[in-house]
């Protein structure tokens, strides 16, 4: 990012998905992968990757190198591929995640979302009789892996080899019992454990963070301004709005629905106040009526810790048209569940070990009316109405975020006790989205997103 370089955020987990959204979002005609954990690359390695291809000698060109062990390669992948694929078998490192092809011919081959994206491409490419080029990037040095993560990438090397293999007859794979795969993956968490953490910020996202709303601006990048508005005119209550609004996305892929939000201003210091509180111990955070792709983008892209908002579905990384509310924006009211924000402020406080006492909310619409009150501190940035700046302990009327780190100070560590608790008030819905969703302001956000969104030199 100090580099201007543009930087997305994968829909989930997985380096096949990271791999091939990183396609979809990619701009020019000649895409190049390189693996993230090697501490070592060479000069020129780009040209090494890619001449072969832009001078029309190769389609998809693939590196080996010399490395300290490929314990992998040698006990899983090597032997499978000779009986499976004895074309691909003279490849001295047909694992390597360091290689190049044209967007053209990924479009047309499927990328597994585990550790089998690397064979699996090479023999997808091969199936489509595509030119492969093996290139010599000389030494590299990377992270030694544990044998519980070899043993995991050779089940899925192998599991994809295999599955690639299935139009093979039987009676070639007979011999397949005779090779020796490690044995059954670990099972080991990854999840930090946050038992010391005592404090925490959280910002609305649509609020105090972005200074556009995302949903008019994205629906204008997408000429579906006239859907949103008929939505927000014959609609009241949040479930509907959200779930038909979701709906106006159907067929837009994740580079593109992240594209939008990466054109949207943000305040100016938010990821500056965001590294001095994680400094101080706060642990930080958004929250959006919005989409969570959206939301775990700009939480990466800010440097915050958490992110919660409704799950639009994608498959492929395309949205269906489809949300799913979470359990944390919903409340029960006699014999049906109503949409009701606030409830994350509990749900956080829970998972996170952190009393509400101690924790600083921000924010500046109707419906932040309740998290200002249940909030330790609750601070109004540039409050909407009247009744909200009431409600708030403090108030930013400053165009940056700044003055929170002074708020901040007040910190119960520093206090040696909780900050009090507070009357609890009504909970309110989704009433600031319909409140401000005027055709006005939907036209102009259609303009300004028109602006925003003028072609600009990109590097993905």
């Amino acid at each position: 990012m100090k580099d201007k370089v543009r930087v997305i955020t994968s829909s989930q987990r997985g380096k096949g998905i990271s791999m091939r959204e990183g396609m979809m979002a990619a701009k020019h005609d000649i895409i190049m992968y390189v693996d993230g954990d090697i501490l070592t690359y060479p000069d020129g390695l780009v040209e090494l990757l890619t001449d072969d291809i832009v001078n029309d000698e190769a389609d998809f060109v693939k590196s080996f190198f010399e490395r300290q062990a490929g314990r992998v390669t040698q006990l899983v992948a090597k032997p499978l591929l000779s009986i499976l694929f004895p074309g691909l078998a003279n490849f001295q490192q047909p694992l390597s995640g360091m290689i190049a092809a044209r967007k053209s011919l990924l479009q047309k081959v499927h990328f597994e979302n585990d550790y089998g994206v690397d064979i699996g491409l090479l023999i997808d490419v091969y199936q489509q009789n595509a030119r492969i080029k093996e290139v010599n990037i000389g030494r590299l040095e990377n992270a030694m892996q544990t044998w519980e993560q070899l043993s995991k990438m050779s089940r899925e090397v192998s599991r994809t080899i295999l599955r690639k293999a299935e139009s093979i007859p039987l009676q070639n794979l007979e011999t397949l019992g005779n090779i020796n795969i490690i044995r059954e993956q670990m099972e080991y968490s990854i999840l930090e454990s946050i038992d010391k953490l005592e404090k925490m910020v959280i910002f609305n996202l649509d609020e105090a963070v972005f200074t556009q709303n995302y949903l008019y601006l994205a629906a204008a990048a997408f000429d579906q301004e006239e859907p949103l508005i008929q939505i927000l005119q014959h609609y009241s209550d949040p479930v509907s709005i959200l779930e038909r609004s979701a709906a106006l996305f159907q067929g837009r892929n994740l580079a593109e629905l992240l594209e939008v939000a990466d054109n949207i201003p943000y305040t100016p210091d938010i990821r500056h106040v965001i590294r001095e509180l994680k400094k101080r111990g706060y642990v930080c955070g958004f929250i959006t009526d919005g989409f969570e792709c959206v939301a775990q983008h700009m939480k990466n892209k800010l440097g915050a810790d958490f992110a919660f908002a409704n799950r639009l579905h994608l498959i492929h990384s395309v949205a269906t048209g489809e949300l799913t509310i979470p359990e944390y924006f919903l409340e029960t009211e006699g014999n049906r569940l109503t949409y009701d924000k606030s409830n994350i402020l509990k749900y956080i406080s829970e998972k996170y070990h952190i009393p509400s006492q101690n924790i600083i909310y921000v924010g500046n619409g109707e419906s932040d009316r309740a998290m200002l009150q249940e909030a330790g501190i609750g601070v109004a940035y540039h409050p909407q109405f009247v009744e909200v700046e009431s409600l708030a302990d403090k108030v930013i009327e400053d165009p940056c975020m700044a003055p929170l780190l002074d708020i901040a100070q007040a910190s119960p560590e520093k206090q040696g006790k909780r900050w009090p608790t507070k009357r609890q008030v009504r909970n309110i819905g989704l009433g600031s989205l319909a409140v401000v969703a005027t055709a006005g302001l939907l036209y102009l956000a259609a303009r300004q997103v028109r602006k925003a969104m003028a072609p600009a030199e990109e590097v993905v």
